[in-house]
């Protein structure tokens, strides 16, 4: 057969079932051996950087590795940014690129560069083919790494020549492996150190989305009352409704949760990443205990350098835990400061929910709202802007993975794609992208492909005709902003042309109405609101001002 055939079955083997992409002339053979897959579904797109954020969330959501694709020289470098998100964030996903033949690589050609080269810093992986032979040996590798703790991307760029060259090779069939398991005197010196602490407290990153390790979790907070402060990426790893939910944290500035951390003798990170909340924010004087639990080692800091670290699967180390817990009887903590963090929150959740404003709308209001028509297991996506910042402090979770926000990498653009890709994985689910009119411009095409898959998303544009997040970070700091402003189209225009369903929203009381029918309606609903970032300067001042009650 040839090599792009083999390539295309060794996917199939790997259990490969969508492929996102914008397709080119050096990556033919290899769309033509796909068209004759039975199993895997290519979802043409409208930019390389949107099949990327496509992949990615079903890397996330399912823990499965899907596939973005590009042809070689501007259609792999359009991919390199949702690629590097996905890699900072923890999904697993497979990058596909073509490239000239290999008898111009070594010349000044048409197009070509050294696409590999240029993956490199953002995949664990990239290697290109350059003998058909060892196609399932490299797909193997690829589809393993990218699964392997932590997850990520793999890149394989696949010469127009090689991928006609002809081979007798066969796929490999995958075999898993199980997970190294921490070591149990380890988990033995962990427990011991919960016990002796009057006051400590878990910080959960990403790590703990995965389901098993949630499951685990929740089952250790619910023997020891231990409270959980989540990071961006680990909303709904616990249930937003338990008492020893504690919301999140990630802010750059001093906020109600921070309180309970700060009065912590012992902090316990689990399936931490501190791409996404550095530990100079908590531990700026260097004096907490810390119990380091995940898949991998530490991430060498000074200001994160644990006492203890246990290091295997992270659902297997909760166990093992939970089974300590189980045989020595209750333990006891001094929990006063996580209850009064939890209270003083939940009035923060509430306090604008009843908004009767005209005009513009707060974003505790649009948030509250937004909860209120999203069940459980529904699917919030959150683009990057000041928008980001609020659903991160006000929007909490019932499950995992239920609030996706891309937090390592940060891309703008990141929640339509996103949003398009979380409806095919559940189609019978709620999917919710929350954009800026910054954020929802820069992958704007994708409406298009929204329409043609006639997927049941809503997107929810909030208008504020500015970078909001660059606006607000630079009042904080200089206390005035450079000219940050934009126009925008009309949207109900704009909707209509890609011949989405629009709302435009003026009044707060309107909205939760607004949102129910979106989510009633067949195929793609954009609703826009003009959103009052006024309230961004007085968090600003709110968070400056915070006194720790007990």
């Amino acid at each position: 057969m040839l090599a792009a055939d083999l390539f295309v079955q060794c996917l199939e083997a790997e259990g490969l079932k969508y492929i996102f992409g914008v397709p080119g002339e050096e990556n033919a053979q290899f769309m033509m051996s796909l068209e004759k897959s039975k199993s895997i579904q290519f979802i043409l797109v409208r930019h390389e950087q949107g099949a990327a954020f496509m992949a990615e969330i079903y890397g996330r959501l399912t823990g499965q590795p899907a596939a973005c694709l590009g042809t070689l020289g501007p259609g792999a470098s359009n991919l390199i940014t949702g690629v590097a998100d996905a890699n900072m964030d923890r999904a697993p996903m497979i990058v596909l690129t073509g490239q000239g033949a290999s008898t111009r690589l070594h010349k000044e050609s048409h197009q070509v560069m050294d696409v590999v080269a240029m993956f490199t810093p953002v995949t664990k992986w990239a290697h290109s083919i350059l003998h058909p032979q060892t196609i399932p040996e490299i797909i193997r590798k690829a589809f393993r790494l990218a699964r392997t703790e932590k997850p990520g991307a793999c890149h394989l760029e696949l010469p127009e020549d090689i991928a006609s060259l002809e081979t007798d090779a066969q796929p490999m069939v995958p075999k898993r492996f199980r997970r190294p398991i921490p070591d149990p005197f380890i988990i033995d010196s962990v427990f011991e150190t919960i016990k002796n602490a009057k006051r400590p407290i878990i910080i959960a990153g990403n790590g703990c989305i995965r389901k098993r390790a949630s499951k685990e979790l929740r089952k250790f907070c619910e023997k020891t009352g231990i409270g959980v402060i989540s990071t961006f990426m680990a909303k709904g790893c616990v249930d937003m409704d338990k008492e020893y939910c504690l919301y999140t944290i990630g802010l750059q500035s001093k906020d109600i949760v921070t309180c309970a951390l700060d009065a912590a003798d012992l902090v316990i990170t689990l399936g931490y990443d501190m791409v996404e909340y550095h530990p100079h924010l908590w531990n700026a004087n260097y004096d907490k205990d810390i119990i380091h639990i995940d898949f991998l080692p530490a991430e060498i800091d000074a200001h994160y350098h644990p006492d203890i670290e246990a290091v295997g699967d992270l659902a297997i180390a909760l166990e093992m835990l939970n089974d300590r817990v189980l045989n020595h009887g209750d333990i006891k903590f001094d929990l006063k400061q996580q209850s009064a963090t939890r209270r003083d929150m939940s009035k923060e959740f509430s306090k604008h929910k009843d908004d009767k404003t005209k005009g513009k709308i707060r974003p505790q209001k649009v948030l509250w709202d937004a909860r209120q028509v999203m069940g459980p297991h529904d699917i919030l996506l959150s683009d990057v802007g000041a928008h980001k910042m609020w659903i991160a402090r006000h929007y909490q979770c019932h499950e995992p993975n239920t609030c996706l926000i891309p937090n390592g990498f940060c891309s703008m653009g990141f929640a339509l794609p996103g949003a398009i890709a979380a409806s095919l994985v559940y189609p019978d689910r709620r999917i919710l992208a929350i954009c800026g009119d910054g954020g929802f411009l820069m992958n704007v095409q994708e409406m298009e492909t929204a329409k043609r898959l006639n997927v049941n998303i809503v997107v929810l544009l909030w208008e504020d005709h500015e970078y909001g997040l660059i606006a607000w970070k630079q009042d904080n700091e200089f206390g005035k902003h450079t000219d940050l402003k934009f126009g925008n189209p009309d949207w109900q225009q704009l909707a209509k042309a890609f011949g989405w369903h629009g709302h435009r929203i003026n009044d707060s009381e309107n909205l939760l109405g607004a949102l129910e029918v979106a989510f009633q309606e067949q195929g793609p609903s954009l609703v826009t609101l003009p959103i009052d970032y006024r309230e961004n300067a007085k968090l600003t001042k709110r968070l400056g001002d915070i006194a720790c009650p007990i």
